[in-house]
């Protein structure tokens, strides 16, 4: 992915262009002080993101939204910025930022957003046509109604969420006694909510012998 940074302060650009080293498949091709050298930058170099501060020496980077998506309508951007004002936060929106984040950023989180940039990317790249299950992934994780009323009796919608939590931290996989143990439940009950996990295709189960030779049902997480 080719990336421009768009920052009036040569030394967060820096530190930002030092951030985006730290993550695979991402190369920066140009760096602009304001926003005269950005729309010249976004001429000159076809990229895929870019990384645009608010406030700029001679136009605030939210004003430069409206000409960016008619001249480059396939580019992303996420707006690194000291910017709190809520009207620049309306702009980034209405524009279709991907991202809005407030200075000062750590490379943490900074690599976090780009990953997860890419990974939208990598999704919407790999499918023909989306579903609901999708939309509802790139548009924050909303939940639909359905999802809780459709739980069968003995199923909590809340008490199945904390399961597959548990066993999403635990890649390696969990019998169903270690599940109630962290859950705070019953080995029977954690059972309970595991089978229903793997009987909707969310878990599957794998036989593992312990020391003492007898089979353990071990739970995994679909990814």
């Amino acid at each position: 992915m080719k990336v421009i940074i768009a920052e009036d302060d040569f030394r967060i650009a820096q530190i930002h262009e030092e951030y985006l080293r730290q993550v695979k498949g991402m190369e920066l091709v140009g760096k602009a002080l304001n926003a005269r050298e950005t729309l010249n930058l976004l001429s000159e170099y076809p990229a895929d993101l870019l990384l645009l501060d608010v406030y700029m020496p001679d136009r605030l980077g939210t004003d430069l939204l409206m000409e960016i998506r008619e001249k480059h309508r396939d580019i992303d951007i996420i707006l690194i910025t000291a910017a709190t004002d809520k009207e620049h936060l309306n702009k980034a929106l209405k524009f279709g930022v991907q991202h809005y984040l407030i200075k000062p950023v750590t490379m943490e989180t900074f690599v976090e957003t780009m990953e997860k940039y890419k990974q939208t990317k990598k999704l919407l790249d790999s499918l023909p046509e989306v579903n609901q299950e999708v939309v509802n992934r790139l548009f924050g994780g909303y939940e639909a109604k359905e999802d809780k009323q459709d739980l069968p009796a003995g199923i909590d919608y809340l008490t199945l969420k904390k399961v597959s939590k548990i066993l999403k931290e635990n890649p390696g996989g969990l019998p169903a006694d270690k599940v109630g143990e962290k859950m705070g439940a019953s080995r029977t009950t954690a059972r309970r909510y595991l089978e229903y996990l793997v009987s909707t295709n969310q878990a599957y189960v794998e036989q593992e012998y312990g020391v003492v030779g007898r089979p353990e049902r071990n739970y995994h997480i679909k990814e």
